[in-house]
């Protein structure tokens, strides 16, 4: 048997090739939209792609599924599962196969057994892997967004991110019994989780790459609760905000999306007239630089989400995607930048120029202050201003800076009516969501403030 792991550290991805080497043949599972990790290791490896397994459908990064079946005519293997809401759609001319829970299929020496486990959606299935050629036992279960190491998935997105009204309560419930169920296998058993630390898809996964049962069923918080009402307190209570991307990747994941190759090609700019051009227009422009930098001076109407692990998740949460984007970027990254941008179907990037002949270019920059915690003490005690608390809302609650407003940073251009009319003091946990933060209100107009440097956990440091 074969077994690859691959990791999108932007998206805290985990994907998995699994082949039978006697027969030539892999499927991967859950893949990720750039299909070309796999490739370059099936070439290596002497492999054929004949198929892709979805644990579910994913709210958190377009699956590579429909890529695999039109580069290598590839089999969907998919939930048929859940009420009709939650079924795959447009699948006219893509060989598919329907899995129920029970529902078995091999690959060579190798058999795939489809175990229901509904909780994180309703459609949700894992796949317990025995390598026949070993063993008639399985050897280790792939869990999709169900179970994480030290973590479970959560139930609350189709009603956060999807807007479907009452749907976290009744899913929690369905996940105590989920969770029963997996406690029930062999303790021996790896655990293959769709997700590493970092992922919004749960609120404490951890960082290695596998587990066992019998690791989580002593040590993961979820599987230590012998009632479901405890239980599902427990697992809704404290869950982070999930990004506004995620309903759309709930849409395209369910009914498909254009494949990389029909996209449109991505215009090189060379002109600050031409994106001083776009920004007069209303159109999006994201500066990539780090947030030091953007500070320092920027084209003024740009926002700034640096190019760095957070760069897709903070993407997914503010760009519009019903509207063009135009990048300011080191053009050596943006091929890197475009894979990232696409993992989570932000295809509609029109344009991009070289940031720094851009800002050499242009004839005034905009910037902001950066000042430690106690600079915003003294501004506090002897100036009118109001800080903004832009940390998620769990993180607020637990403890803040008295008289801060909290907006959290992913909703504030649709919460600008709530911004203080005074100076404002942005501030975050460590000072990186706080420069996202003051890139949107400058974009938006608001010119008075100043971005806190720390964040709370200097604060705490320097004045609490």
């Amino acid at each position: 048997m074969l077994l690859r792991y691959f990791y999108d550290e932007k998206l805290a991805h985990a994907s998995y090739m699994v082949g039978c080497q006697r027969k030539g043949e892999a499927v991967i599972v859950d893949p990720m939209r750039n299909i070309e990790p796999y490739i370059q290791v099936a070439e290596k490896e002497n492999m054929k792609i004949v198929g892709a397994l979805e644990t579910h459908i994913h709210a958190d990064f377009v699956a590579g599924s429909r890529e695999l079946a039109d580069r290598f005519g590839a089999t969907f293997y998919i939930s048929d599962e859940g009420d009709e809401n939650w079924k795959y759609q447009n699948l006219d001319g893509i060989q598919h196969v329907l899995l129920k829970d029970g529902d078995k299929f091999e690959l060579g020496k190798l058999t795939f057994e489809v175990m229901h486990t509904p909780g994180h959606t309703p459609e949700s299935i894992s796949f317990l892997l025995t390598d026949g050629a070993a063993a008639d036992k399985p050897i280790g279960i792939f869990t999709g967004d169900f179970v994480f190491a030290g973590d479970i998935g959560r139930p609350d997105l189709l009603e956060k991110a999807a807007g479907i009204k009452g749907t976290a309560d009744a899913g929690a419930k369905v996940m105590y019994t989920s969770v029963e169920r997996f406690k029930q296998l062999p303790d021996y058993l790896q655990v293959w989780p769709a997700h590493g630390a970092g992922s919004a898809c749960g609120k404490a996964l951890g960082a290695v790459p596998s587990t066992t049962v019998g690791y989580e069923k002593q040590f993961n918080w979820a599987m230590q609760f012998d009632n479901e009402p405890d239980f599902v307190k427990a697992l809704l209570d404290g869950q982070p905000e999930p990004p506004y991307y995620f309903a759309v990747m709930k849409s395209v994941n369910k009914i498909g999306i254009e494949l990389i190759k029909n996209l449109p090609e991505v215009k090189a700019i060379t002109t600050v007239e031409e994106i001083e051009g776009l920004i007069a227009a209303g159109q999006q422009v994201v500066d990539t630089r780090d947030a030091q930098a953007f500070s320092q001076g920027h084209i003024k109407g740009t926002m700034n989400v640096p190019f760095n692990n957070s760069f897709t998740n903070w993407m997914g949460w503010i760009v519009n995607y019903k509207e063009p984007l135009y990048l300011l970027a080191n053009p050596a990254q943006m091929p890197d930048m475009l894979i990232a941008l696409r993992s989570i179907g932000i295809d509609q990037v029109l344009g991009y120029a070289d940031v720094e002949a851009m800002i050499e270019q242009a004839n005034e920059l905009d910037s902001y202050e950066n000042i430690t915690p106690s600079e915003a003490k003294a501004m506090m005690d002897t100036e009118d201003v109001a800080v903004l608390d832009v940390r998620n809302l769990t993180e607020y609650n637990e403890e803040h800076i008295e008289g801060a407003q909290h907006i959290m940073v992913g909703t504030l251009k649709n919460r600008l009516d709530e911004v203080p009319n005074k100076k404002l003091i942005v501030q975050c946990q460590a000072g990186g969501r706080s420069a996202i933060a003051a890139s949107v209100l400058k974009a938006n107009g608001f010119h008075n403030l100043v971005n806190m440097t720390g964040g709370y956990g200097q604060w705490v440091k320097e004045v609490k």
